[in-house]
């Protein structure tokens, strides 16, 4: 069997990702280790593109690194971890909505700080730097 072998770049390119991303995802057991050539080139079957894609979509969609080590050991696990798969998911999806609300928040408190600065005043009176440098509970 003549499996077709591609360089690092390559693999990179096909994937869409930076050759040091590549070799960060070895370094964190996201990839496997490479086999090398005798001159010390790492050598990559057109399978680790596709592991690449997965693992840049599962943090676009704000999977941490672990998380997504986790997703990798049950996409090879059996039928049975679809629920776990799903449980993983629902949490993240709680997770993006609790920081919705944090991001709304912080947004109505910034809308409001820009309110409060209608005026042309030196900074030593910006009630927006003033308020900064207080302690705000609720900012």
């Amino acid at each position: 069997m003549n499996e077709l072998i591609m360089t690092i770049g390559e693999i990179a390119s096909l994937a869409g990702v930076p050759t040091a991303t590549v070799r960060y995802y070895e370094r964190r057991g996201l990839l496997e280790r490479a086999p090398r050539t005798g001159a010390g080139y790492r050598q990559y079957r057109p399978e680790t593109a596709e592991r690449l894609r997965f693992i840049k979509r599962a943090q676009d969609l704000g999977f941490s690194l672990d998380e997504i080590q986790e997703l990798l050991a049950l996409r090879v696990d059996d039928a049975g971890a679809c629920p776990v798969v799903e449980a993983k998911a629902r949490s993240k999806i709680a997770q993006v909505e609790q920081m919705m609300r944090d991001l709304a928040r912080i947004r109505d408190v910034l809308n409001g700080l820009a309110e409060s600065c209608r005026t042309q005043a030196p900074t030593a009176e910006c009630p927006i730097l003033d308020a900064l440098g207080e302690e705000h509970p609720d900012a």
